[in-house]
């Protein structure tokens, strides 16, 4: 298979990024990373949330792009179909797709309130009403999808597409000390402890440049 390659832009800020990384992870994808510095103008629309368009991450393989995060993913699983982004059964794979999206199209305040930072921790940060309204929502997503499928990801012992979308909430969750039921709680440290977040958020940690805007403590 070709070579392809991934445009991503800041590890310590960017969670479309990350998704798109960790979609290409799981895919077992070889690729080479291309990293967009912070002050780049479209880096920085992008991590700002000031851009309708999201152009980070951009897949390039054997002559297509594909740019969006669903798009990616979609992709991955037609080349790579025994990769398991999706699940195998006709049922699971609706769901899938479902909460994948609604994470892809929603959750506007958590972006906005809790914006990605994995340099960053603050305890007892004050969390506005709307924003514990999405972190409700997604609380029941994985409380359902993990009830259902008896975990450790959210469709049972494959990490599927939605792991890969969920998990810059994970990081949002440790960064402004979201308090979690333990079987939520459980199944973050999953997602934390896996090789490849582990190699991201150190890649993340050693970024010399910081974006101030989003070093606010709201």
């Amino acid at each position: 298979m070709a070579k392809a390659t991934l445009t991503i832009s800041s590890k310590n800020y960017s969670s479309w990024s990350l998704r798109g990384w960790l979609l290409a992870k799981f895919a077992g994808l070889e690729f080479e990373e291309i990293v967009t510095a912070p002050d780049d103008p479209s880096a920085r629309a992008e991590l700002l949330l000031l851009s309708s368009s999201i152009l980070v991450p951009c897949l390039r393989h054997e002559g297509a792009t594909v740019w969006d995060t669903l798009a990616i993913a979609e992709y991955l699983n037609e080349i790579l179909p025994h990769a398991g982004l999706l699940p195998d059964d006709r049922i699971r794979r609706a769901h899938c797709r479902s909460i994948s999206g609604e994470i892809h199209s929603g959750f506007t305040t958590l972006r906005a309130s809790l914006p990605v930072n994995l340099k960053g921790h603050f305890p007892g940060f004050k969390i506005w009403s709307r924003a514990q309204a999405d972190i409700d929502r997604i609380a029941t997503i994985w409380r359902d999808c993990l009830g259902a499928s008896g975990g450790p990801f959210l469709f049972g012992a494959r990490r599927t597409m939605a792991d890969a979308m969920y998990a810059p909430v994970v990081t949002r969750c440790i960064t402004y000390d979201v308090k979690l039921e333990p079987a939520l709680t459980a199944y973050a440290e999953t997602i934390m402890t896996m090789p490849e977040m582990q190699d991201w958020i150190a890649a993340a940690k050693a970024e010399p440049a910081d974006v101030e805007e989003l070093e606010v403590e709201y």
